[in-house]
């Protein structure tokens, strides 16, 4: 199996503990505390570490559930999540400066430096990459979720930040994850099919990719992404590994895939969702990146992985 940067975690989510009444609170007076910062989908870090603060280098803030959110503990520590306000900042006085409710705030979040998890995921150790990924994953499911999705009714928080029930239907809601497949796709030479999307700038090439439909099967979703994306007909399907991908709250689950015996690798792109896709030898891949005419993935993301696994290495 591949060793996926964001499939890794050193810290014990404490499922049982989330249901504690007070939690939160106790976590805000215990001095060994560590909170990560979340600021519209972007993580605190410093250097290739998150920037783990104690609850005393905080200004005041709210400790509710959804505004902070229960990450787990390890043998030191408890972790949290707080999810700065998407709106932080916005709000000025006629000087321009902060209104006073935010200023305490922005002046944390100015002192920080903000960082996408996509870019700094396969940096981080693996007890920062767990802790990232899944403050990310719930700061999204929170930010989406504002509403009932039965009635439209209020909902309040609980749980520390892994529930919502709604206050009008009383139903529970938790934190929801859509499966996608991804797969490195390679014919009888060995040769791997990369794929520009027509949204993605010039140069950039990845596997193909896609979401799991109702009623659908991992292997089914391979093969009918790969024949509507490019016409080619897979066969011999290989799990690879899987990682969360939260942006918003995808779970990416790897495959490697050979053409189907006497298919054929004659592409057929529909030139909306792709604009471009062929296959490519190792040597002719390692010569476009180094050229700069292929720009792969992000070191975060399952498809360098797969890309790399194929390859035999590191590329770039």
């Amino acid at each position: 199996m591949l060793d996926l940067p964001l499939a890794r975690s050193a810290v014990d989510v404490d499922a049982d503990g989330r249901v504690r009444p007070g939690l939160l609170d106790e976590l805000a007076a215990a001095p060994t505390t560590r909170v990560a910062l979340v600021h519209r989908g972007l993580v605190a870090t410093a250097g290739e570490a998150l920037d783990l603060l104690a609850p005393g280098d905080l200004p005041p803030v709210s400790w509710a559930p959804g505004d902070a959110l229960y990450l787990g503990r390890d043998s030191g520590a408890a972790y949290v999540a707080l999810v700065l306000p998407e709106t932080l900042g916005s709000e000025r006085d006629l000087d321009g400066a902060p209104v006073d409710t935010d200023a305490a705030l922005v002046e944390l979040a100015a002192a920080r430096t903000f960082t996408s998890l996509r870019d700094v995921g396969d940096r981080l150790g693996d007890r920062d990459a767990g802790l990232a990924t899944t403050a990310v994953a719930l700061a999204a499911w929170h930010a989406r979720n504002p509403r009932c999705p039965r009635c439209g009714g209020a909902m309040e928080v609980g749980d520390a930040g892994w529930v919502r029930r709604c206050v009008v239907d009383h139903s529970v809601h938790y934190p929801r994850t859509d499966a996608a497949v991804i797969m490195a796709v390679t014919d009888d030479a060995d040769r791997l099919l990369l794929a520009h999307a027509a949204h993605w700038p010039p140069g950039r090439f990845s596997t193909l990719a896609g979401y799991v439909e109702p009623g659908e099967s991992l292997e089914a979703a391979v093969r009918r992404e790969v024949a509507e994306e490019t016409g080619i007909a897979v066969g011999r399907l290989e799990y690879r590994g899987s990682q969360p991908w939260p942006f918003p709250c995808s779970l990416m689950v790897g495959f490697a895939a050979r053409v189907a015996p006497g298919a054929g690798t004659d592409i057929r792109v529909d030139g909306v969702e792709i604009a471009e896709a062929r296959f490519v030898t190792r040597a002719e891949l390692a010569d476009d990146v180094a050229a700069g005419r292929i720009r792969l993935p992000s070191g975060s993301s399952i498809a360098r992985a797969l890309i790399e696994d194929w390859f035999g290495g590191p590329l770039g």
